[in-house]
């Protein structure tokens, strides 16, 4: 192999190293979106019965919060950082909502989630 073919080699590996690492972030996000919208539908049944066992509601919260931190961590795109701190947001509305022993609105978790998917979906 001359130099000038290694040479090509690298140059059109790097672009495409690049655009599969791009697409590989991409997924990451969606299927955490993922994981996001189904601790949303979580948080959504055990609130309905968050008055019988408070700690339920407790410990989707924790997932969810956790999920959020891995998007977080895991992109530096802006759109998916306005929408994670949307979400944070909204999560941090709801928690004091249940701290205060009050029926959150999950609107805006909702909104949120679905904003993030859009966003992450590849």
């Amino acid at each position: 192999m001359t130099a000038v073919t290694a040479l090509a080699a690298v140059a059109l590996a790097v672009p495409l190293t690049a655009g599969c690492g791009a697409v590989e972030k991409a997924l990451d996000c969606a299927q955490l979106a993922v994981e996001i919208s189904n601790d949303v539908d979580d948080l959504q049944d055990v609130l309905t019965g968050a008055a019988d066992n408070p700690a339920d509601a407790e410990k989707v919260l924790d997932a969810l919060a956790e999920d959020i931190d891995k998007v977080a961590d895991r992109t530096d795109d802006a759109d998916v950082g306005k929408a994670v701190d949307s979400l944070q947001k909204a999560v941090d509305s709801v928690q004091k909502s249940v701290d205060s022993g009050e029926r959150p609105d999950l609107t805006p978790v909702r909104d949120a989630a679905g904003e993030l998917t859009g966003v992450c979906t590849p």
